[in-house]
C-alpha cells in the first residue's frame, strides 16, 4: 500500500523527527560526566521555572519513546535527579505509556504494511502469546523486556488489543521497572564526586537495576502458575518424583536419565516396549531393505565381474528374519532391562487426572493412581489414514500393521500400491519391488521426496524407476474399492485424466500423526494441534508436565526423541532449580532409499524460500575413487555456506551411506567448524568419507586470493633464476 494524504504527511514528520534525533544525538555517547553536566545546568532552570521544565521534559520523554530514540533510560535517570523519585516517577510513567501508545496507534493506522514487514517473524510468537494469555501477555513483556520495547509498541499496534487495554496493561506493567531507574537517578544527584559511585546508596541502586529483571521474570512465573493451577490441589507429598507416558524412544530415554539421577521414576506403556520404532518403524523396515539390497546385489553382480543371478525370494523367510532382527534388538528397550536399571514399568494405558496425578489402567486388569511431581508425554506417533472413500473396504496396510500381516506369506504382494511419496513411501516401494512385487507408487506432489532439493527427488525417483516402480507424481487418489475380490484405487492427474489401478496390496504411507487423545490432556486444556504444544523448554501449558518426540514434534525421528527425551526429563527434575532450553539448531535426517539422502541443515530450496543469503559448493562421487571401485559413484555431496566465508549453513549428500557420512557435518555445525576444518582433517583412503573433504577442498579452491596465486608465481619464477 503507497502512503497518501495524512498518511504520507504523517511518515514525513516521523522520518524528519527520528532523523533530526539521530543527527543531534550521533557521536555523543551519554556517561555518568554528561549527564550530571546536563542535569546541573537544568537544576538551575528548574529553581525558577520548575512547572514549565516538568512539562517539557514530560513532552520530550513521549517524544522519545514514540519515535524509539536511544536516550530514553538517560532521560528516566535525568528524571529522578531533576525531579525526586515521586515526582519523577509520575512523569516518566505517563510520558512513556502515553508515548508507546502513539507508536502502537500509528503502527495500527498509519504505518500496518511497513510494520509488519518488519517483524513479521516476530508477530506469529506475539500473536500465539496474546491467544493463549491475553492482555497478562503483554505485562509480562512489559515487566520482562524480553523483546525491544520499541517493537512491542509497533507489533501490538497490529494486534486486535484495544487502545486502553495497550495503555493501562504498559503502565502497569513498566511501573516497577521504571521507579528502578528513577531511584538510581536520585542517587546520581547526590554524587560529589566519581567516588561516591561506591556509597551504598548507589550500590543498592545499581544492584536493584541488575536483579529487577530476575525478579521480575520469577515474579511473572509465579503468577502463572498459580493461574494455570487455579482449582487444583497440589499433594503435600508424591509417589514418584516422575512419570513417563509411552515406551518408545523418547519414553525410555526420558525413564533412563531419571533413573541415572536416582529418581523414583515410573514408565507405562500399553503396548510393546521399544515403541513403534523398534517394533513396526525403523528397525524392521531397515532389515527388510537390507534383504531387498542383497537381492538387488544378486540380480547386477556383473557390474562387480560376476554372473547375475535372480534370486529366489522366500518371502516368509525374509519377514521371518525381520522379526529376529526385531527379536534381538527388543532386550536393548526391555522390561528386564529398565528394571534393572531402577524403573518401575507398568504395562497399562495411563490418564493424567490432574497435573500430579496419573492414573493407569493395568493391562491385567484393575488401576494404579500414582501421584508424581513431573509427568512426561512421550506417546509418539501414528500412520496418518486420509478420508479416502472405500478405503476401509480393502484391507489397507500401513507401515505399522504390514509386518503382522503380510508375516508368513511364502510371497510377496505380487502387485503393490504405495499410496505416498515420502521417505517411509519411497523406501518401502524400493524394497518390495526389489524383493518382486510390481510396484506403483502414487503421490500427489509433483516429486517424491518434497521436503528435499529438486535434483535429489530426480535422483532418488530415477534409481526407483530403475528398480521396477512406477512412480506416479502429480497424481491424487479419489476412490477405492473391490471388484470380484480384487482391489483397486482410483487416481487422477494434474490433467484429470483418472486410471484405474487393481492391487493385491495396498499400503498407505502419507505421513504420520501425534497420538493426542486418550492420555487427558483434552480435560487438563493442554492446547495440542498436530502435537502438544511446547515453549523451549518442552514444558507444556504446566510447567510440571513436559513432552517429548513425535507427539511434541516438529520432527518425527528417533534420534530427535532420544535428544529431546534428554532436556524433558532434567527439566521435569530440576526445571525448578535450572531449565535448558532444548538445543534443535543442526537436526540431521536421512531417508533409506538406494541411494540413501541424509541432510542437516538447511537445503537450497529452504535457503531460497527464506531469503538466506548462501553459496553451494558441489562434489559429485563420480570422482570418488573408492565409489568408482565399489560402482556405487551415484550421487553427490552439496555444501552451503555463507557467502565468502566457511560457515556451514545446510549440507545433503545422496550416495551410498549418505546417512554416516553426514555425521562428519552434523558434528562440524554443531560445534561451529568451518570447511576448512573438514579440509585440515585427515580422512583415510581409499573411504567414501572422502567425499566430506574433497567438498571442503572445492569450497577452498573457489576461494583463493587470485592476486595471491599471482604473487606466489612471480615468487616461483625468480627462484627458477
Amino acid at each position: 500500500m503507497r502512503p497518501t494524504g495524512a498518511r504520507a504527511l504523517f511518515l514525513a514528520v516521523a522520518v524528519a523527527a527520528m532523523a533530526a534525533g539521530w543527527l543531534v544525538l550521533r557521536g555523543q555517547v551519554p556517561d555518568l560526566a554528561a549527564l550530571r553536566g546536563h542535569v546541573a545546568a537544568l537544576d538551575q532552570w528548574r529553581q525558577a521555572h520548575p512547572v514549565l521544565l516538568w512539562a517539557l521534559v514530560f513532552a520530550g520523554y513521549v517524544g522519545v519513546t514514540a519515535l524509539s530514540l536511544p536516550v530514553a533510560v538517560w532521560m528516566t535517570l535525568a528524571a529522578g535527579a531533576l525531579f525526586g523519585f515521586w515526582w519523577g516517577l509520575l512523569l516518566v510513567s505517563f510520558a512513556a505509556s502515553l508515548g508507546a501508545t502513539l507508536a502502537f496507534l500509528a503502527a495500527r493506522y498509519l504505518l500496518r504494511d511497513a510494520v509488519r514487514r518488519r517483524f513479521g517473524a516476530r508477530m506469529q510468537g506475539i500473536e500465539a502469546g496474546l491467544a493463549r494469555d491475553g492482555a497478562f501477555y503483554l505485562f509480562a513483556l512489559r515487566l520482562v523486556p524480553l523483546v525491544p520495547f520499541f517493537a512491542v509498541n509497533l507489533v501490538m499496534g497490529l494486534t486486535a488489543m484495544r487502545t486502553a487495554t495497550f495503555y493501562l496493561v504498559s503502565q502497569a506493567g513498566m511501573l516497577a521497572g521504571t521507579a528502578v531507574y528513577v531511584n538510581a537517578g536520585t542517587q546520581l544527584a547526590q554524587l560529589d564526586s566519581l567516588s561516591g559511585i561506591l556509597s551504598p546508596g548507589m550500590l543498592v541502586s545499581f544492584a536493584l537495576l541488575g536483579l529487577f529483571p530476575l525478579a521480575a521474570r520469577g515474579a511473572v512465573a509465579w503468577v502463572r502458575r498459580r493461574r494455570v493451577y487455579a482449582g487444583y490441589r497440589r499433594p503435600a507429598r508424591f509417589d514418584r518424583n516422575l512419570v513417563v507416558i509411552g515406551a518408545g524412544a523418547a519414553g525410555l530415554v526420558s525413564a533412563y536419565v531419571a533413573a541415572a539421577a536416582q529418581a523414583r521414576v515410573t514408565l507405562v506403556e500399553s503396548g510393546a516396549m521399544g515403541g513403534d520404532c523398534l517394533n513396526t518403524g525403523c528397525v524392521p523396515s531397515k532389515a527388510l531393505i537390507a534383504s531387498a539390497r542383497a537381492a538387488h546385489q544378486m540380480r547386477h553382480a556383473d557390474r562387480l565381474g560376476l554372473a547375475p543371478a535372480e534370486p529366489v525370494v522366500a518371502f516368509d523367510r525374509v519377514m521371518a528374519r525381520v522379526q529376529q532382527v526385531v527379536a534381538d534388538i527388543a532386550p536393548h528397550d526391555s522390561v528386564e532391562r529398565y528394571t534393572a536399571l531402577g524403573v518401575e514399568v507398568l504395562a497399562g494405558h495411563a490418564r493424567i487426572v490432574d497435573p500430579w496425578t496419573v492414573e493407569v489402567a493395568l493391562n491385567g486388569g484393575g488401576t494404579q493412581r500414582l501421584t508424581t511431581r513431573a509427568i512426561v508425554i512421550a506417546t509418539g506417533a501414528r500412520p496418518l489414514v486420509p478420508d479416502l472413500p472405500g478405503l476401509e473396504a480393502v484391507d489397507y496396510l500401513t507401515s505399522e500393521t504390514l509386518w503382522e500381516r503380510l508375516k508368513g506369506q511364502p510371497r510377496p504382494p505380487a502387485r503393490l500400491v504405495v499410496l505416498g511419496g515420502g521417505p517411509i513411501g519411497s523406501e518401502l516401494a524400493q524394497a518390495f519391488a526389489r524383493l518382486g512385487s510390481a510396484v506403483v507408487q502414487v503421490e500427489q506432489a509433483p516429486r517424491l521426496l518434497a521436503r528435499e532439493d529438486p535434483e535429489v527427488s530426480a535422483l532418488v525417483q530415477a534409481a526407483l524407476q530403475a528398480d521396477g516402480v512406477r512412480v506416479l507424481t502429480g497424481h491424487r487418489a479419489l476412490r477405492c474399492g473391490q471388484d470380484g475380490g480384487e482391489g483397486w484405487i482410483e487416481v487422477a492427474g494434474q490433467d484429470g485424466a483418472v486410471q484405474r489401478l487393481g492391487f493385491d496390496a495396498l499400503l498407505v504411507a502419507t505421513g504420520r500423526a501425534a497420538r493426542l487423545t486418550g492420555f487427558g490432556l483434552e480435560e487438563l486444556g493442554i492446547p495440542a494441534g498436530r502435537v502438544v504444544e511446547t515453549n523451549a523448554w518442552l514444558e507444556t501449558l504446566y510447567p510440571n508436565i513436559l513432552a517429548a518426540g513425535d507427539v511434541a514434534g516438529p520432527w518425527q525421528f528417533t534420534h530427535v526423541a532420544a535428544h529431546q527425551a534428554w532436556y524433558a526429563a532434567v527439566n521435569a527434575l530440576f526445571g525448578d532449580l535450572r531449565r535448558f532450553r532444548a538445543d534443535n539448531r543442526v537436526i540431521p535426517q536421512a531417508t533409506f532409499t538406494d541411494p540413501e539422502v541424509a541432510r542437516v541443515g538447511l537445503s537450497e530450496s529452504e535457503a531460497v524460500d527464506r531469503g538466506v543469503a548462501f553459496e553451494v559448493t558441489r562434489y559429485d562421487l563420480a570422482d570418488l575413487d573408492r565409489a568408482i571401485a565399489d560402482s556405487t559413484a551415484t550421487g553427490f555431496v552439496k555444501v552451503l555456506t555463507v557467502p565468502g566465508k566457511d560457515r556451514i549453513l545446510g549440507v545433503t549428500i545422496v550416495g551410498p551411506q549418505a546417512g554416516e557420512l553426514i555425521a562428519e557435518y552434523v558434528l562440524a555445525m554443531k560445534h561451529g567448524l568451518g570447511l576448512n576444518r573438514v579440509l585440515g582433517t585427515i580422512h583415510i583412503y581409499p573411504t567414501l568419507a572422502e567425499a566430506n573433504k574433497f567438498a571442503a577442498g572445492a569450497w577452498r579452491r573457489a576461494h583463493l586470493d587470485p592476486r595471491l596465486l599471482r604473487l606466489l608465481r612471480w615468487f616461483h619464477d625468480r627462484r627458477r633464476g
